[in-house]
């Protein structure tokens, strides 16, 4: 390796504490986010309410469509430091209340809260990148970054499993305070050091512009988040009835706001970067519509303990990495177009396939390589959907553009959690247990995730002349 490539690596002076920050804090997400989905059995067993379940992960996603579409306003506005410092105190403050909780109406508010500080993290972890590094390190660093979830998948399910099943589901939450300040004090001055401002005068107009329309976006993402929460109350309702005009009202209230974030053309699919928005939500509802109630599965229909459930998890996780490097090594010779194409195709296989533990007869095993293959899918489609909206972004309005996708993720997970969870407790109600919920729930699921697969076609138009150039040149080279 020649000294000038050091010097470009991601590790390299220039580069080393960007990585080293993002990676610790996305690493605490990750842990997070295992450890919530392991001991939620063990939640439910304590707090009771196992219909408001998937609300849990619902509202988490609800607080992130805030807080995203907020972060993204003030990155353009304000930088990158203050929105980072800000979702960290307020994650902070929603795992306190978390762990103290006494219900699950307390835990789902927590949790909301959460997300709220949460979702500033993604958009801000994109436009860093953006402004920081060169085109050729970007798929290395998504790689890198899903590479942070290796341990926190290896480890952070089994440690969760033990710690919830013989210390107590609350030290879960409270255990990760002291990592949320370790990751704080490293992480935030690499991100105070990327430059807010490029020098460019066009660069400046079109942050300014952007800055401008904050205060429009903000209602505009309460609308979105309301008019989800109204729609999934609706889907589970026990009342027809009341359950349609739920539904309409939410459709009345978030499609027109969600229209207005996203890129014109985005709800009805149109080629390039719309799309590439859009399926980032397909894909998040149909993966995250079965990830989410893995340990449920497992644990309250197969009669697994909370530990061994954790092991499906962790094959969700370190397959989502493969299929991340997979696509980061292969980036320059394979469009992204064409990793999504396929990896939509291999979470609907997998997501498919886990239906099949559903039945009392299969070996309550089969989870591990079926949720591993869905992983896999999700490794392969995810990071390359960043990269063509990276690539497609105007100079300035990086904040905006990865704000929108960050949104469509967070909704699509708050609409694939909610719907399933709205339909387990359906069937809760009726008497016939989690079962037939989960199985019209995992069902849907793969029928999105096909959708996604016929969506990815509509991405060619999505990169610019220059990156088309750029690629070509370095297939050629």
């Amino acid at each position: 390796m020649t000294l000038s490539q050091r010097e470009e690596g991601l590790f390299s002076p220039r580069h080393r504490a960007l990585t080293v920050g993002l990676v610790l804090t996305i690493t605490l997400a990750a842990f997070e986010a295992l450890a919530i989905s392991t001991v939620m059995p063990i939640v439910v067993d304590d707090l009771g309410r196992l219909d408001l379940y998937g609300w849990v992960f619902t509202a988490f996603m609800l607080g992130s469509l805030i807080g995203i579409v907020l972060a993204g306003g003030l990155i353009d506005r304000r930088g990158l430091a203050m929105p980072f410092a800000a979702g960290l105190g307020l994650f902070a403050v929603g795992l306190l209340l978390g762990g103290l909780a006494t219900s699950m109406e307390m835990l789902i508010v927590a949790r909301f809260l959460q997300g709220l500080g949460g979702g500033a993290v993604g958009p801000i972890a994109y436009v860093a990148i953006g402004r920081s590094l060169p085109e050729r390190l970007r798929p290395v660093m998504f790689a890198t970054l899903s590479t942070a979830w290796v341990l926190p998948g290896i480890i952070g399910p089994a440690i969760a499993g033990i710690v919830g099943q013989f210390v107590g589901w609350r030290a879960v939450f409270l255990g990760l305070l002291p990592l949320l300040a370790v990751a704080a004090l490293i992480a935030y001055p690499a991100i105070a050091r990327i430059a807010d401002h490029p020098a460019d005068e066009a660069v400046d107009k079109a942050e300014r512009a952007a800055s401008a329309s904050l205060r429009r976006r903000l209602p505009l993402a309460l609308l979105v988040a309301a008019g989800t929460g109204l729609a999934l109350a609706g889907l589970g309702w026990p009342d027809p009835a009341i359950s349609v005009v739920l539904i309409v009202l939410g459709a009345l209230l978030g499609l027109p706001a969600l229209r207005r974030l996203t890129p014109p053309g985005t709800l009805r699919a149109g080629r390039g970067l719309p799309t590439a928005v859009l399926i980032r939500g397909v894909a998040t509802f149909a993966f995250f519509a079965v990830d989410a109630y893995i340990a449920l599965t497992l644990v309250e229909w197969r009669g697994l303990t909370v530990v061994e459930a954790g092991i499906a998890l962790t094959a969700a996780t370190v397959t989502w990495t493969a299929g991340s490097w997979i696509q980061a090594r292969f980036s320059t010779r394979v469009p992204p177009e064409r990793f999504i194409f396929v990896g939509m195709g291999v979470v609907a296989i997998g997501i498919a396939s886990f239906m099949l533990v559903l039945d009392p007869s299969i070996p309550p095993w089969l989870a591990v390589p079926t949720v591993g293959i869905a992983g896999l899918g999700m490794g392969l489609a995810y990071a390359p959907m960043t990269l063509i909206v990276l690539r497609v972004a105007a100079p300035g309005e990086q904040g905006s553009a990865s704000s929108a996708l960050s949104l469509t993720d967070s909704l699509g997970t708050a609409l694939g959690t909610g719907m399933t969870g709205a339909l387990v407790a359906s069937s809760v109600r009726a008497g016939e247990g989690p079962a037939p919920g989960l199985a019209l729930g995992f069902a849907i699921a793969a029928g999105v995730a096909l959708g996604g697969v016929a969506l990815s076609t509509r991405l060619r138009t999505a990169r610019s002349p220059e990156a088309r150039a750029v690629e070509a040149e370095a297939t050629t080279a």
